[in-house]
């Protein structure tokens, strides 16, 4: 037995707690990024005012960029937590939600890339000869497209990430049902979001973002309970000695 797997069956709570931290810092940074700094500068629909609005808060851009590339960089140990939290229940289902992540960070790390291309496009003065002043605003917004598209697609396997964590929370008996249905739930609220946004824009304009309050309860309830409670240690330790037997 590795020397991991000897400390999470002993000490389960450090790690609880730590992926609590992780998940907190992913919840803060994500709503900075996306809620406060990419809703105050970009207008949708208008390149040029996006461009205005980047170019005069370049600092303000560049933090919400980082934040993003630090939410996928936090993601990383978190999935490795969950992984080792949610073992003694189903390991194969552990591998499949593993695998969902994998995807799902992958993708993620790639729309961060059009992320980072948005202002130097716009503050790159060698560009003009080739594309005019009036078209890098253009040329920049394509690149925020980009990241919308690639950061859908990589929350459609986080929502299936979610269902599959969810249901073995659920069945864990050491984290409470509850938010294993909510994690189920916060899943399916991925799903129907971003298929909309991707196929169905008209769909999108309606459910967003009243629909994306499911993931924020879902995930939420994760992060707090396993950094208040953690995990029950007497229903760990009886679980983990019931998939030794197998």
């Amino acid at each position: 037995m590795s020397t991991t797997a000897r400390s999470i069956e002993t000490s389960p709570l450090g790690y609880a707690r730590l992926g609590g931290g992780l998940y907190l810092v992913i919840i803060l940074f994500g709503a900075f990024a996306e809620g406060f700094v990419t809703s105050k500068l970009v207008i949708s629909g208008d390149a040029g005012a996006t461009a205005h609005n980047i170019l005069a808060s370049p600092a303000l851009w560049r933090l919400g960029v980082a934040a993003n590339v630090l939410v996928v960089l936090c993601a990383v140990p978190l999935l490795w937590i969950e992984y080792l939290l949610l073992r003694p229940v189903s390991k194969k289902l552990v591998q499949l939600a593993v695998l969902f992540n994998l995807v799902s960070l992958a993708v993620e790390a790639v729309s961060k890339v059009f992320l980072l291309l948005v202002l130097p496009i716009l503050e790159n003065t060698g560009y003009q000869p080739a594309f005019g002043p009036q078209q890098l605003p253009i040329l920049a917004n394509l690149a925020l497209k980009s990241h919308d598209l690639a950061f859908n697609i990589a929350l459609l396997f986080f929502g299936f990430t979610c269902l599959v964590n969810g249901y073995l929370i659920f069945k864990s008996g050491y984290f409470p049902r509850l938010i294993g249905i909510l994690m189920q739930i916060a899943g399916g609220g991925y799903l129907v979001a971003c298929s909309a946004a991707l196929f169905a824009p008209a769909l999108a304009d309606v459910l967003l973002p009243a629909i994306l309050l499911l993931p924020l309860i879902g995930e939420s309830s994760l992060c707090l309970w396993l950094l208040v409670k953690g995990v029950d240690s007497a229903q760990w330790h009886a679980r983990v000695s019931r998939s030794s037997r197998f």
